[in-house]
């Protein structure tokens, strides 16, 4: 997976945002990347403190690029910029207050063009990632939310699941003046469907779409099931070239008997490789369960529906996630 990527990357160079510039694990992956020639780091943080850090840990980060909040040239057409996003919520000086901090600093370095994507959440949570992404980079056009995608391989095997870090669940959108749903739940699942798809391709998949339910074509009864059902017609809409099917239990999506047993005639049941989960917790529990006991790698989560690449990290992250993440990231370009 990763040699496809490299060679992506060797073709497009990029530039990649680390948000926590003295981590020592992003140290270890700045000066590995940079020995490597194919991705260009740039380290947030005070010069002199990241310079002791890499010294200190004898990473050679020679000739990299270190920004530093404090005394960054472009602060005042940062603030001004933040400011016209915001319309009108936040006013100049808690812009700027905002842009000192590290996480909206690198994500206003990604949106003014100086970095191709960022990488962060080595030192703080997803939602520090996910909520400048969203006020600063925002959803890309036609996309009404944010997900993740895990994408796991064994061997050669490769599979992606959505979403298992960002969506707690899905729930109507009311607008709170009319009382007037303007997006269904449904809508945003199968979107979510949709993204996971495309992320899917990108790492050079042909992706078999299942919605994953405790229930198979009808078999059970329950709103999380008429979610997923419904959620599953909308995806095969918006993407009719990609084999889609559901609602359907895990079984019947992997196993090939049980599947065209239940599911009979269906392209996915049986051969599913994409799932589709109706909200967090089975989706964070699915993947964890296929990582630790089935010996699946997993990489992610990586965000979805934003208009630069920006990924978040776990705070138990090593190096060599660090380094594989920023790989993803910038490939995703």
């Amino acid at each position: 997976m990763f040699e496809n990527l490299v060679e992506v990357l060797k073709k497009n160079p990029r530039k990649i945002v680390y948000t926590e510039g003295t981590d020592k694990r992003i140290l270890e992956s700045a000066s590995r990347l940079k020995k490597d020639g194919f991705l260009t780091p740039v380290l947030v943080g005070n010069v002199e403190a990241v310079k002791k850090a890499a010294k200190d840990n004898n990473f050679d980060i020679d000739g990299l690029e270190i920004i530093d909040p404090q005394t960054y040239e472009r602060m005042n057409e940062m603030v001004s910029t933040m400011v016209d996003l915001r319309k009108g919520k936040m006013t100049p000086e808690e812009c700027k207050e905002s842009l000192l901090k590290s996480n909206y600093f690198g994500t206003m370095l990604v949106k003014l063009g100086v970095a191709d994507a960022l990488l962060g959440g080595a030192t703080y949570s997803t939602a520090d990632t996910v909520r400048p992404a969203l006020q600063l980079i925002k959803t890309k056009p036609g996309a009404n939310l944010v997900s993740s995608c895990f994408i796991l391989t064994r061997g050669e095997e490769m599979i992606a699941m959505g979403d298992c870090a960002i969506n707690i669940d899905y729930q109507d959108t009311v607008d709170k003046k009319s009382g007037e749903i303007t997006l269904k739940a449904s809508d945003k699942l199968a979107e979510v469907g949709v993204e996971t798809a495309k992320t899917a391709i990108k790492f050079g998949m042909e992706p078999k779409v299942a919605f994953l339910s405790y229930s198979t074509k009808g078999s059970g009864k329950g709103p999380n099931v008429d979610l997923a059902r419904e959620a599953c017609e909308k995806c095969k809409a918006m993407i009719p070239d990609i084999p889609v099917d559901g609602e359907m239990q895990f079984d019947a999506a992997v196993s090939p008997v049980v599947g065209q047993l239940k599911f009979p005639g269906s392209k996915v049941a049986g051969y599913a490789n994409t799932f589709i989960f109706p909200e967090i917790q089975s989706g964070n529990i699915g993947y964890k369960i296929a990582q630790r006991l089935g010996g699946f790698s997993a990489f992610g989560p990586i965000l979805q529906g934003l208009n630069a690449p920006i990924n978040d990290l776990s705070r138990g992250c090593n190096a060599e996630e660090v380094y594989q993440m920023s790989i993803i990231t910038a490939a995703l370009v």
